[in-house]
């Protein structure tokens, strides 16, 4: 397993511009506004910036004589649909998938997730969906999220 943090996520830093606009989203967000539009100017360049940061780091991890393929990858959904397609079209995207919806998350509108998990071109495909907020993912999905990588991980 290994864990890359986004650029300007944890001890990376953030640019004046991304303090700019995570402020502009979490007042939009408090102000009960809609979201989509700032979300996507803000998570959009995150999100190419981060592509390279994984892809960097599973072609080190690949090269350990301890690791090899297939892998998995669990998180932040944007940027796994770009690791693996290389381009934002969900349609292309065959793998097996199990997605985590947040029925209530601020920050991702239900709609858009459904119609992310329905745009998924995968013969497998599951959602899990729980009530609550982007952080209120119940512990209980991760050892779901472990039994599914043990299934086509091995």
């Amino acid at each position: 397993m290994a864990a890359v943090d986004a650029v300007g996520c944890g001890d990376r830093l953030r640019s004046a511009a991304e303090e700019r606009d995570r402020a502009e989203l979490r007042r939009v967000m408090r102000a009960g506004e809609p979201v989509d539009e700032i979300f996507e100017s803000f998570i959009g360049p995150l999100v190419e910036k981060a592509v390279p940061d994984w892809r960097t780091a599973l072609g080190a991890l690949l090269k350990l004589p301890e690791v090899g393929g297939p892998v998995g990858y669990s998180g932040w959904m944007a940027l796994g649909i770009r690791l693996a397609a290389v381009e934002p079209e969900a349609r292309r995207i065959t793998v097996p998938l199990l997605m985590l919806l947040q029925w209530d998350d601020e920050g991702n509108p239900r709609q858009r997730a459904l119609d992310l998990f329905d745009a998924f071109a995968s013969k497998e495909k599951t959602l899990h969906a729980n009530p609550g907020g982007h952080t209120g993912t119940p512990w209980f999905e991760l050892e779901d999220g472990n039994r599914f990588f043990d299934r086509h991980l091995k």
